[in-house]
């Protein structure tokens, strides 16, 4: 059994805080994406605005990882490098995964999105990804398993006959990046480790328009799939409450 880890009144105020600054810099890269920018120019473009924020990055050195972002493009899952020569062009799909520490506390989250006009099927891969995000955080609440959260979540997906990504997972996050417990993307209701109240977890769904199947680059990092189909990613980190959620990572309105 994980351990049960919960958090203290003060931890949960610099997740608050922490998210709000990783949800504003989503919005702005997203925003300032443009036709023949480069992921390495946007990578910088987060760097000088957390350092404006107050905020750290989580992601640099984690495990040796270069950069303060994750961007991936198109056919690449996750843990895409930001590089020069790595051009993003119109009706391509992007992926921001950020991490951010503040006063010792880690939010997590990704957002993807089409650039320009979109196909059809790229810009539907992309909202329904987005829609099973929201699906598993409306069953969240205290007690509830994470196989019933996996199981709302794929069932949004499978409709759609995507493929839902198992090599990769959510997971507690807070004190670390990655805690227990992991919190998989599929599952059958009743099953799996309780999520109990004052728990902060990552949901992330990540689905691509062929199989589940995926596969590391030569550079260590970026996955991709093996079937060469367009993928997607979402993220939030979130408190979980006696009837349901705290999106630590959506910008206040």
């Amino acid at each position: 059994m994980p351990k049960r880890l919960t958090r203290t009144p003060s931890e949960i105020h610099a997740m608050r805080e922490s998210g709000q600054m990783l949800a504003a810099i989503l919005q702005m890269l997203k925003e300032q994406t443009v036709p023949n920018i480069s992921t390495k120019e946007l990578a910088e473009i987060a760097a000088k605005e957390l350092r404006s924020l107050g905020g750290a990055p989580t992601f640099l050195g984690y495990y040796g990882f270069p950069d303060i972002i994750c961007i991936s493009i198109n056919n690449e899952v996750v843990h895409g490098i930001p590089r020069a020569d790595k051009i993003i062009s119109e009706g391509d799909i992007v992926s921001l995964d950020f991490g951010v520490t503040y006063r010792g506390m880690i939010t997590d989250a990704a957002i993807s999105y089409v650039l320009g006009k979109a196909k059809k099927k790229h810009q539907q891969l992309v909202s329904i990804t987005e829609k099973s995000l929201y699906a598993g955080l409306a069953v969240l609440h205290d007690g509830i398993r994470t196989g019933d959260l996996g199981f709302a979540i794929e069932t949004v997906l499978n409709k759609h006959h995507y493929g839902v990504v198992r090599d990769l997972v959510g997971h507690g996050v807070g004190q670390k990046l990655h805690e227990d417990p992991s919190i998989p993307n599929y599952g059958r209701p009743g099953s799996g480790v309780s999520l109990y109240n004052n728990m902060t977890i990552a949901v992330e769904p990540m689905a691509t328009l062929g199989t589940y199947k995926v596969f590391t680059a030569n550079d260590g990092w970026t996955v991709l799939t093996q079937d060469g189909s367009w993928a997607a990613h979402f993220e939030h980190s979130v408190l979980i409450t006696e009837k349901g959620c705290e999106i630590l990572t959506a910008l206040s309105a």
